[in-house]
């Protein structure tokens, strides 16, 4: 069985370029990179002086004892951040050398932009940015995430999906915090377009969309909380609960979804509840569900993961479902990612597994989802 290793969950760090793309007539209101008052460089979605700039998203390559919040030029942050050939370098020397999946970092403002027509247009543009020239540089092993605008009607959603795919995209990004959450019926013709075209949809933690009160600080001001880093590792629980109860990937079995930058040792007690209520509450409560709600994780809904040795150890005790609910990811090039030292990591993590078991995590489930070739 082969050891290919993918990083089903990577970022960019958007280039100056990326909103050139915005027709003529709205460029002069279009995000911009901006020299801060510390003397890095970041994104300016106001036309004032950037709220944070480049430092803990853009950590690859540095020492951890060189770490930094802020303060850097674009550039002091390694090619791979933007550029998808230096990307795989990086991702090559890691020993990841299946390919990957990649996220946005900045461009999620958008989802917050109040001149929604701009947003729109700032989210194509970045689309074509990450179609037309990081993937580009080899569509077989770079994934990137088309982002959604749906909080703009489904019509324009259903448009940008369909337009996206016909460029070569091969899965979705959608907000963390969208304006209805995603057990409304507004979705249900995303989620049959997805199933349909074969496209997984992703949300990434609460990136995307305003936050609750406690996030408030990081998300929107941009100022690091620890404690918000820890406990976004459980902000999956919530929508796919609900999404799952809802009846969503029963009516659309076709339909992928994954939770990115999570981890999984919380899935064995989360699947336990979730059937438990499941079988309890069935005297009362209006249930869609034919089969277990345990039973769409590995199969519907994903998770990625970084250096989870709980999760890892729960998969050497046989946890059933485990091995194929997640996948493995590096989380290059932000603060917590184990880039350069995947190969270390993966040893440590995958040492006792069944060779299945190990394929899975490393790259089988990425094949699945995203149609990798392992």
């Amino acid at each position: 069985m082969s050891d290919v290793v993918i990083s089903a969950d990577n970022h960019v760090n958007e280039p100056p370029h990326v909103f050139d793309r915005v027709p003529a007539s709205m460029r002069d209101r279009a995000p911009k990179m901006r020299r801060g008052a510390d003397g890095g460089d970041g994104w300016s979605f106001d036309g004032g002086p950037p709220k944070r700039t480049f430092g803990i998203e853009a950590m690859a390559g540095r020492a951890k004892d060189d770490y930094k919040l802020d303060g850097l030029r674009w550039d002091e942050i390694m090619k791979g951040n933007y550029d998808g050939a230096a990307h795989l370098a990086d991702m090559e020397l890691d020993g990841v050398a299946g390919g990957c999946v990649v996220y946005p970092n900045q461009a999620i403002f958008t989802y917050m932009t109040p001149d929604r027509e701009l947003a729109v247009a700032c989210m194509r543009s970045y689309n074509d940015w990450l179609l037309e020239e990081f993937q580009a540089a080899d569509p077989k092993r770079i994934v990137g995430l088309a982002l959604l605008p749906t909080d703009d009607g489904m019509d324009t959603t259903l448009a940008e999906l369909e337009r996206c795919v016909a460029k070569g995209a091969r899965g979705a990004f959608i907000p963390g915090m969208p304006k209805r959450p995603y057990n409304h019926a507004y979705y249900e013709p995303l989620w049959k377009a997805a199933a349909d075209a074969g496209i997984p949809l992703s949300i990434h933690r609460t990136f995307g969309g305003a936050p609750p009160d406690q996030d408030w600080d990081e998300l929107v001001e941009q100022k690091v909380s620890v404690p918000g880093i820890a406990t976004r590792f459980f902000s999956a629980v919530r929508p796919l609960t609900y999404m799952i109860f809802a009846g969503i990937f029963q009516r659309h079995p076709g339909l992928r979804f994954v939770a990115a930058e999570v981890n999984f040792g919380w899935i064995p007690f989360w699947m336990q509840t979730m059937d438990q209520e499941w079988e309890t509450q069935k005297a009362w409560s209006p249930d869609p569900l034919e089969t277990p709600p345990s039973s769409f994780v590995g199969e519907n809904v994903f998770t990625t993961s970084l250096d989870d040795h709980v999760g890892y150890d729960l998969i050497r005790a046989g946890s059933p479902r485990l091995s194929r609910a997640t996948m493995y990811s590096t989380d290059y090039p932000h603060s917590v990612t184990l880039w350069p030292d995947s190969k270390e990591h993966v040893a440590k993590l995958t040492r006792g597994l069944s060779p299945g078991d190990k394929h899975a995590v490393l790259a089988g489930n990425a094949a699945r989802v995203y149609g990798f070739e392992v």
